[in-house]
């Protein structure tokens, strides 16, 4: 059995519960630790589980909201890292160093087996020195994650293909973002090709890895000032051509209900 929960998503920060059954033996892995330690801890165990539980933690990318709280929930807790070398090389300083030893090292194609979980890194285009997303398993179900990225590249729609759930950015509405009060400089980047997936581009993401058998859409990491849940479901439903209130939204301080894949 193959299960996710987002603990939190948006700018605010970023954690995903992923857990996969085999027998007995539950395997549970954490996607980004963006949330303050407290809190996270705190989330964990609203989820039904504790930091001690947890079989690894997977980090993204270098910015805050996904890594903020990732040395300090290692030094307590010894729970083994992965990320990219790009992510390494961005954030290792003189405080990371101690903790070196639980470090392991992901790549681009390259799977991770973790218990009864297999992760399939995949690299996605944004503004970040080596990021990645993943494609998780049970060797049954398939489970896709998709956020902080500023477009749909030919590689994300591969990695995307044939999943049974979906965890999927929609970032910002053009129109809003347009007209917010951000500076220039930032409506570029977060507009550009190595930003965030605007609703209509996650649309279009959708469309291209939509099947018959992807059952769930829970979209990700909305801007709380440029975005809306109503506008973000409204695209999303288009592309997958269900109800609005079909696509699930990942609140930034709830995150979501368990999902079955």
């Amino acid at each position: 059995m193959l299960r996710f929960k987002s603990l939190g998503s948006g700018s605010s920060g970023n954690a995903t519960l992923v857990e996969a059954q085999s027998g007995v033996h539950t395997t549970r892995l954490l996607i980004d630790c963006g949330i303050r330690l407290r809190d996270l801890e705190a989330r964990l165990i609203e989820a039904g589980t504790c930091a001690e539980d947890l079989d690894a933690i997977f980090i993204t990318h270098e910015h805050g909201d996904h890594i903020s709280c990732a040395r300090s929930f290692i030094k307590r807790y010894s729970t083994p890292l992965w990320m990219s070398q790009g992510t390494w090389l961005a954030v290792c300083d003189d405080a990371w160093l101690p903790h070196q030893h639980l470090l392991n090292l992901a790549r681009d194609g390259n799977t991770i087996e973790i218990g009864a979980l297999q992760a399939l890194p995949f690299t996605v285009p944004h503004d970040a020195r080596e990021p990645l997303q993943l494609r998780c398993s049970d060797g049954n179900r398939h489970l896709g994650l998709a956020t902080d990225l500023g477009h749909p590249s030919a590689h994300v729609v591969s990695s995307l293909q044939s999943c049974h759930a979906l965890l999927l950015e929609a970032n910002h509405d053009p129109e809003m973002l347009q007209a917010s009060s951000y500076p220039s400089f930032l409506k570029q980047r977060v507009a550009g090709p190595w930003g965030h997936l605007a609703n209509h581009a996650a649309a279009e993401l959708l469309a291209r890895v939509k099947h018959k058998d992807l059952n769930f859409v829970l979209a990700a990491h909305l801007s709380e000032r440029n975005n809306t849940p109503e506008l973000a479901r409204a695209s999303l439903s288009k592309a997958m051509q269900c109800a609005p209130l079909d696509i699930a939204v990942a609140d930034p301080i709830t995150g979501s209900a368990w999902v079955q894949v």
